[in-house]
């Protein structure tokens, strides 16, 4: 009677393992090696290059005229650059990793897809950046508003600096993802508003305070409104 008793019975949990939860979308690894890789070797190809022009780049940060300096120097102003675009690396990536730019348009694209995304709206914001350069400088006192316009290199190359030690303690600490994404942006927020005194400084140099306002809101605010309300919007 018990073995009729077990044999009628039926087994009411699944024996199927269940699917697992996927993971979130992250670009290929091969990607990812590959720009950190890429950015490890030119970083060591530049870092002779980065330790010459740290003295303008500090100089630049704690004098209105140390930017003069730097750009008044060529080969100085080239190495700035480089190391500049070096730097664009690891921001591309922190941008994708925190979602520090993540709108609509791209949110829900391949990972790999979405990380060019973020690559092509950083280019775009310099290519509109330099655009409105080229398009509202003036005649006179070139080399003033060359110094504004570039000065924002320099603050790049800090701000790269400042966020790079800053996600480092983070993830050593453990600290949520988004926590970290609002440091960064505090940060970000801290090295426009300080560029953008600097700037001011560089243009009273040759301009009263309505032509400043209006070539600082020109040069750098349109550009970052822009960028903003592209995140908003699309």
């Amino acid at each position: 009677m018990l073995d009729s008793l077990f044999k009628s019975g039926r087994l009411l949990l699944e024996t199927s393992v269940p699917p697992e939860t996927p993971a979130a979308a992250e670009p290929s690894a091969w990607l990812v090696n590959l720009l950190v890789v890429a950015f490890a070797v030119l970083a060591i190809a530049f870092l002779k290059r980065f330790l010459q022009v740290l003295p303008y780049m500090a100089d630049s940060y704690l004098r209105v005229r140390g930017s003069a300096a730097l750009e008044g120097s060529i080969r100085v102003s080239q190495d700035r650059n480089l190391v500049a675009l070096v730097f664009t690396i690891p921001a591309v990536l922190l941008v994708y990793r925190y979602r520090l730019y993540d709108p609509s348009l791209i949110r829900d694209l391949d990972p790999n897809l979405r990380l060019c995304g973020v690559a092509v709206a950083l280019m775009a914001y310099v290519l509109v950046r330099h655009i409105i350069y080229l398009w509202v400088r003036p005649h006179q006192r070139v080399d003033i508003f060359r110094q504004a316009h570039r000065v924002a290199y320099t603050y790049f190359i800090f701000l790269m600096l400042l966020v790079l030690i800053t996600v480092g303690i983070l993830v050593i600490a453990g600290v949520e993802s988004t926590i970290v994404r609002y440091v960064l942006y505090a940060e970000i927020g801290l090295v426009f508003i300080l560029l953008l005194y600097r700037s001011s400084q560089i243009l009273s140099l040759s301009c009263n305070h309505l032509r400043t306002f209006l070539y600082l809101c020109a040069l750098e605010i349109l550009p970052a409104v822009l960028l903003v309300v592209s995140a908003v919007v699309l």
